[in-house]
């Protein structure tokens, strides 16, 4: 059975409820009223110690910029400063080579001994040219006596001093060319084949009976013999873009190599100016102390660089927020307060960003709704 509350029962409950709501309301609106709005001023918004929004706004301590270290492959090769190869100017066929691989030789010292009459046709045009010089020269003297004594015309003359200094010319050129060369003053057709610089013999291509030729220059062929000092060494090292910044001319780097035990060390010599398109790989050399012999060309290497030290700091990635063209991060400096300050961001590695700005290890920064704190901003600058 159903019973009904006499009506002014239920007026009353209906009256109560009202009055909670009411109360409720009222409640809310006082709470809403002892929470004073956020304030700006220039570049820092602050919050009142109460404020339900400083519980979305997460920070995060700036760390000190640590050295970044990267390794770089390459190889050993030969210092080509001190570095030659040598060719032969003359065809002809070797008759004997008086050093061997492995030989300290002096410039100037001979290194193979070549039969070639194509130089025996550059030692007969020494003594023809000397010959035609005699004979213009005496013809000079000749019609100038002759033209003295009015007997010869002056254009005979004429034409024996043009006939004189073209067989000067002539014999200045083939001499020079001979002493270029070497060679005796006899048609013996025996070229030298001598070392341009002192070094060491480190590789012979060479053998006796075999030909040579001058075109080998040219066609891609080995050269007979490889001179240099292998107590200096280059190395050919490979670097990303990423890599460039943290390589100088002047820098020393550590080099390491399966080979030995023990790291070595180079000098940055040369960073090349361009991209290899096809590689993406930057050119680096650096010049290798190899003193005691130990290292040797054509060697695979890792190289070990490490930037300075800056007075860069490192802040989370999503502590830093772009405003038109800028970088900025919101840092804080007190209870409930947040300045804005602009950053200059810089690489990011695992989630963490390198910036140059004012900011000092220790500060922190919000990482949590940094939006918000933005947005505040432009409201009181738009207001």
């Amino acid at each position: 059975m159903i019973r009904y509350m006499p009506l002014p029962s239920v007026c009353a409950i209906a009256a109560a409820l009202a009055a909670l709501q009411w109360i409720a309301g009222c409640s809310e609106k006082a709470s809403e009223a002892a929470t004073p709005a956020p304030s700006v001023k220039d570049q820092q918004v602050s919050f009142a110690s109460n404020s339900p929004q400083l519980a979305v706004l997460a920070t995060a301590v700036v760390q000190p910029a640590q050295p970044l270290a990267r390794r770089l492959t390459g190889r050993l090769v030969w210092d080509e400063d001190r570095t030659v190869r040598v060719y032969s100017a003359f065809a002809g066929r070797v008759e004997s080579i008086p050093v061997k691989l492995g030989d300290k030789v002096a410039a100037g010292q001979a290194l193979a001994i070549v039969g070639s009459p194509d130089f025996g046709q550059a030692q007969a045009d020494v003594r023809r040219a000397r010959a035609d010089f005699a004979v213009a020269q005496s013809n000079l003297e000749r019609l100038k006596d002759l033209t003295e004594h009015g007997v010869a015309p002056a254009k005979d003359l004429q034409a024996a001093q043009a006939d004189f200094e073209r067989a000067r010319s002539e014999l200045a050129r083939v001499e020079a060319r001979r002493r270029m060369y070497g060679g005796s003053e006899t048609i013996d057709q025996r070229y030298v084949l001598k070392a341009p610089l002192t070094g060491v013999v480190v590789e012979k291509t060479i053998n006796p009976g075999q030909e040579v030729r001058p075109d080998q220059i040219t066609s891609n062929a080995p050269p007979l013999f490889i001179l240099t000092d292998p107590r200096h060494l280059w190395v050919q090292l490979d670097a990303t873009e990423q890599d460039v910044g943290m390589l100088k001319l002047g820098q020393v780097i550590e080099l390491r190599t399966p080979a030995l035990p023990n790291p070595f060390s180079a000098r940055v010599e040369m960073v090349s100016d361009y991209i290899d398109p096809s590689t993406r790989m930057i050119k680096v050399r650096a010049a290798v102390d190899n003193s005691e012999r130990t290292l040797k060309a054509e060697m695979f290497v890792t190289a070990h660089i490490e930037n300075e030290a800056s007075q860069d700091v490192v802040v989370p990635a999503q502590a830093v927020f772009l405003a038109g063209d800028r970088h900025y991060v919101f840092v804080a400096d007190g209870p409930g307060r947040f300045s804005r300050m602009e950053v200059v961001r810089k690489a990011e590695v695992n989630g963490k960003v390198n910036v140059q700005a004012a900011l000092k290890p220790g500060q922190r920064v919000v990482v949590g709704n940094t939006l918000l704190l933005q947005q505040l901003l432009e409201t009181a600058a738009g207001g």
